[in-house]
């Protein structure tokens, strides 16, 4: 399915079996001709004592359902035994919002960050990570007072370290789209490229130009990681 699906999903893939599907099942020896729905189940029991939530139980669940899917098709297995097994429900997911004074407190305690347009389009937006670093400055119809989501950035780790890269194709049709580019939105950006503007004029050669045509980079032209988003914002 490699060729068929993005790095970032692939590399989820490549975790989960990694991590706990083999770790379960290695010292077990069950050929996979042998497996049966019983078998699933103890697997399952296994990830909720591990402290797994339903819906990371399910996604557990839907790689080895692709599996063994192709195990049928292949002759492999007579049956697909995931249809024999008691799959998690997910946990309902509640989510919590900023109301507008705590969205207030958040902007203001932006200044000065290096994370200030992130989190000012991604609550502007509602955007995920990946697209709001992958925000360039040619997706800026500054006439048309537009701004088009058509490109992500995301980090690849299944080589073992860490690759930053830009895709051009999003997820789904409906994940390119486009946005008003309201009057504060313009003024945050306008000030964002006059301040990028002003660093590149006096770091010089020590600015790295690679990603000068992203919006979302820190002071000396490098692009925000994904990971560090997260992690800063906590």
């Amino acid at each position: 399915y490699k060729i068929n699906i993005s790095v970032l999903t692939y590399d989820g893939y490549k975790k989960l079996i990694d991590n706990r599907i083999t770790k379960y099942f290695k010292d077990k020896r069950i050929k996979v001709k042998e497996l049966t729905g019983d078998d699933l189940n103890g697997f399952y029991v296994f990830l909720i004592q591990e402290g797994l939530k339903g819906a990371t139980a399910q996604r557990h669940h839907s790689v080895l359902h692709r599996a063994l899917k192709q195990a049928v098709k292949r002759g492999i297995l007579p049956s697909k035994p995931c249809e024999q097994a008691d799959r998690h429900k997910a946990d309902k997911y509640i989510g919590e919002y900023y109301n507008v004074g705590k969205l207030k407190a958040l902007l203001e305690s932006l200044e000065g960050d290096p994370m200030r347009v992130v989190v000012i389009l991604t609550v502007f937006y509602g955007l995920r990570r990946s697209e709001v670093l992958g925000i360039k400055w040619n997706a800026i119809d500054w006439d048309s007072k537009m701004l088009q989501i058509k490109h992500k950035i995301i980090e690849n780790k299944t080589s073992g370290k860490t690759v930053i890269e830009g895709h051009d194709v999003l997820k789904t049709k409906s994940s390119c789209r486009s946005y008003p580019l309201m009057p504060f939105i313009a003024e945050v950006l306008q000030e964002e490229k006059k301040r990028q503007e002003e660093l590149k004029a006096m770091l010089r050669g020590a600015y790295n130009r690679k990603y000068e045509e992203y919006v979302c980079v820190d002071a000396v032209g490098n692009l925000l990681k994904p990971q560090y988003v997260t992690e800063h914002f906590k």
